[in-house]
């Protein structure tokens, strides 16, 4: 249990923390850059930063599911807190699919293609989702940090 909850927690970290990082610092450090420069840069971070979610995601899910039928026995022995952080974690992972399947390709095509226009209209959207993600991200860290003692 105690690897499958170290598992769980660093995967939430590297998670919410690259947003954190993306959204908080880089993004205001890259706003001065000319905008093909900056478009590449974004292609580059998020080229880079993605298969970390992806592995993120796998993890949590099969840490979380295993914890929750050894810990609880299933869905319904399951105390609030974990149901709260079940439902927010999934609206997440949909938040991403949708952004890696949508916004994230044709954000990769304007790039390669030099549309930038385009590009930049796509960033924008992934910023929007990336920054609800780090919302929700936060609350499930807070929930989870949290929830026993309620």
């Amino acid at each position: 249990m105690a690897l499958l909850v170290a598992l769980h927690v660093l995967a939430a970290v590297v998670w919410v923390g690259g947003m954190f990082f993306a959204y908080i610092v880089l993004r205001p450090a890259a706003g001065p850059l000319e905008t093909a420069e900056r478009l590449a840069l974004w292609h580059r971070v998020f080229g880079r930063f993605f298969p970390w979610v992806w592995a993120c995601i796998v993890l949590l899910l099969i840490s979380g599911y295993v914890m929750l039928f050894r810990a609880f026995g299933g869905f319904a022995g399951a105390p609030l807190h974990v149901n709260v952080m079940q439902t927010i974690g999934i609206v997440m992972v949909l938040l991403f699919l949708h952004l890696f399947f949508a916004p994230w390709r044709r954000f990769g095509r304007a790039v390669e293609g030099k549309a930038f226009p385009e590009a930049a209209k796509q960033l924008g959207q992934i910023r929007r989702i990336v920054a609800i993600n780090l919302a929700l991200g936060l609350l499930t860290v807070a929930v989870g940090a949290s929830g026993r003692f309620w």
